[in-house]
């Protein structure tokens, strides 16, 4: 856990103006369909920040925060591969390559998405999608 949370001057300092919108329109689309704790840490050797968003000891997916860049990683475990690679084709390409350019290691494959503007957000909500059905009405 951090000491303290950045703010938003501090975020917009980081990431920049721009990213920094496309950080709050990622966590507004999270927040509206997901009901989670949300935790800030250290970003570990990459990233200075990760936002993460968690139920029950499960990780839904983390957001990281470095210098002029944002972060969005999904981590899918077996099963959730194979229902992603069942609807791949509903996927953008990006998106396609991103999953296939990804390492798999012992608790699954970890997805990390720069995103730099919303183009992918449904992509997003659909593999958030097949981690867990959203529990906000």
């Amino acid at each position: 856990m951090l000491d303290t949370i950045p703010g938003e001057d501090e975020m917009t300092a980081l990431v920049g103006k721009s990213l920094y919108n496309v950080w709050k329109k990622l966590c507004a689309l999270i927040e509206e369909k997901y009901d989670m704790d949300r935790s800030w840490n250290q970003g570990g050797k990459a990233w200075k920040y990760e936002y993460k968003y968690r139920r029950g000891g499960k990780t839904l997916c983390a957001l990281y925060a470095r210098e002029n860049c944002i972060g969005f990683l999904i981590i899918l475990g077996k099963n959730e591969r194979m229902k992603f690679e069942t609807d791949r084709v509903n996927y953008s390409k990006e998106v396609q390559e991103i999953y296939d350019e990804a390492k798999t290691f012992h608790d699954g494959k970890w997805i990390m998405f720069e995103p730099v503007n919303t183009s992918l957000f449904n992509d997003f909500i659909k593999l958030l999608r097949i981690k867990r059905k959203p529990n906000k009405k």
